[in-house]
Order: structure tokens, then sequence, then C-alpha cells
């Protein structure tokens, strides 16, 4: 085999493993939905599902962790029925995202977890973009 094959099939393969490279990738991404966005949520299908976890709501039943999610910015939400790992800063008020469905039989609203789906959005450590520190008298700086 001449040199020039050798050159074009390497540069042939690269292209083409690129390619497949950059189709998995974009393929496999999903938009997040919130609460609001469930409404005609489909039965066996997967999806995205992000939100804040609603205070008073996460509770166990055995190895079932049960919590509702509501709109970041809003008050529909929708039940969660999750079993798997639950990262360490999983809180009430914490944003997640969570992949579900919806079960045939479930109520409107009611949603199983796929199991070790879950994760936690960290907080944001500054609200409003400006910081707080402590001096050496302990007396509380503010700052930009």
């Amino acid at each position: 085999m001449s040199r020039t094959m050798r050159l074009s099939f390497a540069i042939f393969a690269a292209v083409c493993l690129a390619g497949a490279l950059l189709y998995t990738s974009f393929a496999g991404s999903a938009e997040a939905r919130q609460p609001s966005e469930m409404a005609n949520a489909q039965p066996g299908v997967e999806y995205r599902l992000t939100g804040v976890v609603v205070k008073g709501t996460a509770r166990r039943d055995g190895e079932t962790l049960r919590f509702s999610v509501r709109d970041r910015k809003g008050d529909q939400t929708v039940d969660i029925a999750y079993v798997g790992q639950v990262p360490d800063p999983f809180r009430e008020g914490r944003e997640v995202i969570v992949t579900v469905s919806r079960d045939a039989g479930a109520k409107p609203g009611a949603f199983v977890g796929k199991p070790d789906s879950l994760i936690t959005k960290c907080p944001s450590k500054f609200d409003d973009g400006k910081m707080e520190w402590r001096d050496g008298n302990d007396k509380v700086v503010k700052g930009e």
C-alpha cells in the first residue's frame, strides 16, 4: 500500500471517528423539563426533570425516597418515588435533576425516578454577587 493511500485511509478513519463522537455527544443530551412541562408526559417515556425539592415532602418509605419537586419559579409540583443512590448534598429546598417516567396506572403528577439518576445541583454561594467575610475581630465585613 502506498503512502498516499495509507494517509488517505487514516484521514478518512479520523473523520469518521470524529463524526461518531459528535453524534453520540449531541444525541444523548436531552433538555431537562420543569414540573409545569410534565402535564402531558407519556407513560413509559423517560424525561429529565429539574426543579426544587419542596420542603416537608422528602421521606423514606423502605428503600424508596419519596419527594415532590416544584418549578424554580412557580408553584407547579410533581411527586417522585426514587430508589437508588442519593447524593450527599440532597436536601429539601435544593435544586435536583432526575430521570423520571410515568407509570401507566399512576395518578397525574406522579413519577418514578430511574435508579441512580438523581443529581443535586450545588446552591449558589452568592445570591446577589456580594461577599461577606469576618475580620480579625469577628465582625462581618461586606464587599464586592
